[in-house]
């Protein structure tokens, strides 16, 4: 996902999407710990996508003060 995409979302689709992305990162790292994945990189940009969303929000949250 692109900061381009994440601006052009709402705060509520942000939100969802900060939820919905958590809980594939807690899986994807819970199903690495097991097995490993084929393409571990996958972690690391979920990781990157959090903190985009996060970054968005902060900063709408900033702005709207």
């Amino acid at each position: 996902m692109k900061i381009a995409e994440v601006r052009e979302l709402s705060t509520n689709e942000l939100t969802e999407r900060l939820e919905t992305e958590q809980a594939n990162y807690k899986n994807m790292v819970l199903n690495h710990a097991i097995s490993p994945l084929e393409n571990p990189s996958q972690i690391k940009k979920l990781r990157r996508d959090i903190a985009r969303i996060k970054t968005e929000l902060r900063q709408r949250e900033l702005k709207n003060n």
